[in-house]
């Protein structure tokens, strides 16, 4: 479950075809596959949420359900954030503050009940290799995503990926669990703003003109108010992201792993590399995403708050 933020209206695709509104479905062929550098001259940078897309099950929701609330409690609490009557900051301190259990002995029941996508770690050794920085934007506790990374994948190579998600206070009974939210907001977390704050911190558009290709992955709606600053979009298959994509014909790369997502990649640098030689803008570039990041730039987000699709604010 993770929140959502102030965004831009929708994408105009009102002259696109649906059928352009997807790529074609890649077969998942590992020899197209690779983890060498491939040498291509654009600066990418890659996005993703943590809970249903890097991992198949949502962190939270497993303490939740074994060391706290229980699973009915949480279904209410869960519909008291989509109908409004609480925020989501507001259920989320309640659940956490819910925890009863010692920090690793609550990480014990993540070793069996989470499952990884399978390709991921390929992925990821792909992106070091080819000097991508990959970025985990979660409403989830940054302690026990870290903890996550460091025993899937190991600490050596958890230490790449860099988290931007809430903190925590968690004493060491494990009888006080207490978010320390990022920002101050109903959401606690606005993974657009983070996103924004991340691209001033390492100037995105260099002195010589040069602007970065950013990836978004994700699989839910909330994930939409990020997702909008990116120019290439990632949505996993069968979930709330990919379905209101093809609602509001919002251009996606529909994935079940991390290997299409990676295959794709390869075929997006290699394109770009030919056509731009890495100046300019990015072959496939989102003209909303970059008028929205001059927007920002001039603290202008009331105006497109206005214009918000009704289902976006619910998460606002």
């Amino acid at each position: 479950m993770a929140p959502a933020a102030v965004v831009p209206a929708p994408l105009d695709f009102s002259s696109t075809s649906s059928s352009d509104l997807k790529v074609p479905k890649t077969s998942l062929d590992v020899s197209t596959r690779t983890i060498e550098k491939l040498g291509t001259k654009r600066k990418i940078i890659c996005f993703s949420d943590f809970d249903g897309t890097i991992f198949m099950q949502d962190t939270g929701h497993v303490l939740f359900d074994s060391h706290g609330c229980g699973s009915e409690q949480r279904e209410v609490f869960d519909g008291q954030i989509k109908s409004g009557e609480r925020t989501f900051k507001d259920v989320s301190e309640e659940m956490w503050g819910s925890l009863n259990v010692p920090f690793e002995n609550g990480f014990d029941v993540m070793k069996t009940a989470l499952d990884i996508d399978p390709d991921f770690q390929t992925f990821h050794k792909f992106c070091i290799s080819n000097n991508i920085p990959f970025n985990v934007i979660s409403a989830g506790l940054k302690p026990i995503l870290r903890r996550v990374l460091d025993q899937f994948l190991g600490e050596e190579e958890s230490a790449h990926i860099d988290i931007v998600a809430n903190d925590a206070q968690i004493n060491t009974p494990g009888t006080e669990w207490k978010p320390v939210w990022l920002h101050d907001c109903d959401l606690g977390h606005d993974k657009a703003r983070s996103i924004t704050e991340y691209r001033a911190s390492v100037r995105l558009e260099s002195e010589d003109g040069t602007i970065p290709l950013i990836i978004f992955i994700g699989d839910g709606v909330s994930d939409l108010p990020a997702a909008r600053q990116a120019d290439v979009l990632f949505a996993r298959k069968g979930l709330r992201l990919e379905e209101y994509c093809i609602e509001n014909k919002i251009a996606h790369f529909p994935f079940n792993s991390f290997g299409e997502i990676q295959i794709e990649v390869q075929k997006i640098m290699k394109e770009d590399d030919d056509k731009t030689g890495g100046l300019g803008l990015p072959v496939k570039s989102n003209p909303r995403a970059h008028v929205w990041r001059r927007i920002s730039s001039k603290n202008s987000v009331p105006l497109y708050l206005a214009a918000t699709p009704r289902e976006e604010k619910m998460f606002l």
